[in-house]
């Protein structure tokens, strides 16, 4: 028991950042209709801007974060403004061009500056785990758990009791009547995209230290994004959230039951499973964003 206990610890952690992941693409697929293909790229960023502020300005590591959480944003503004708005009313297949690009233009950025080495992000926690109930975390992915659930809860009042995620919900439901009743529809695409962005990178940021960081490591990441979009129903943010946690508490009982070597096929597996079922996810909502 202490051991499925342990499992579903570190599943929890793990899936409290897909949560971040899913939550971000599910509203830039929902809201906008873009497949962005760079969504893991974005992650990826989050992780190398709170390396550079670390080693190279010497910042606060919970600073590091929040700075690497407004790169994320501000380049996903950037992106929205210059890349995609000039696109409207173009084929899907054109944004789904341009995201590739993006894409491999952010990867190789990336490569450039930071080279192929893999690096280790350097923290502030004690190495030593704490323990309670048979159970053991470490004080960083304790740390890690509560930002992650933080962000989560933080996107959810966003989206439901601000007047942006009003004009968001508005403009998912209708983009044309939202727009003749005053809502910048063009505005909230590119605050869309920029809060996307920035959970993709805080998810980054907060695995980073965790784990290792290299120039590929969103490709992994986007496909699990968008496997957490297909288990919890598109422009779902709730789904999005339960599709994270049941992502990586699945992905941490494969590893600790079947073999660490089939940790992510376990995860898809069960997403096979899940459209068999349900093909439109386990929480779809016609026409809606929450």
């Amino acid at each position: 028991m202490d051991q499925l206990l342990q499992h579903l610890v570190n599943g929890l952690v793990l899936g409290g950042t897909y949560a971040l992941l899913g939550i971000g693409l599910t509203l830039i697929f929902g809201l906008m209709h873009v497949v962005n293909f760079a969504h893991g790229e974005f992650y990826t960023l989050g992780a190398y801007a709170t390396f550079a502020a670390l080693t190279l300005i010497d910042a606060n590591f919970f600073v590091a974060l929040g700075l690497a959480i407004i790169c994320g944003s501000v380049l996903g503004a950037l992106t929205e403004r210059l890349l995609l708005r000039p696109l409207v009313g173009e084929s899907i297949d054109t944004v789904m061009l341009v995201m590739i690009g993006v894409w491999i233009a952010m990867q190789n950025g990336e490569l450039l500056l930071w080279g192929g080495v893999a690096k280790s992000l350097p923290h502030p926690f004690s190495t030593v785990p704490l323990t309670a109930g048979g159970v053991s975390l470490a004080p960083l992915r304790l740390f890690v758990l509560a930002a992650a659930f933080g962000l989560v809860l933080g996107a959810h009042l966003l989206i439901h009791r601000t007047r942006l995620g009003r004009a968001m919900r508005a403009t998912f439901q209708d983009a044309d009547t939202a727009a003749l009743m005053g809502v910048r529809v063009r505005r909230i695409h590119t605050a869309t995209f920029a809060i996307g962005s920035g959970l993709a990178a805080a998810a980054g940021a907060l695995l980073g230290p965790i784990f290792i960081v290299y120039p590929s490591m969103g490709d992994l990441a986007s496909l699990k994004a968008f496997s957490v979009v297909i288990l919890g129903g598109l422009g779902n943010i709730g789904g999005a959230t339960v599709g994270g946690l049941v992502l990586g508490i699945a992905e941490e009982l494969g590893a600790g039951y079947v073999s660490s070597g089939y940790r992510d096929a376990v995860g898809f597996v069960i997403i096979i499973a899940v459209l068999l079922v349900r093909p439109s996810g386990l929480f779809a909502r016609a026409e809606r964003i929450g």
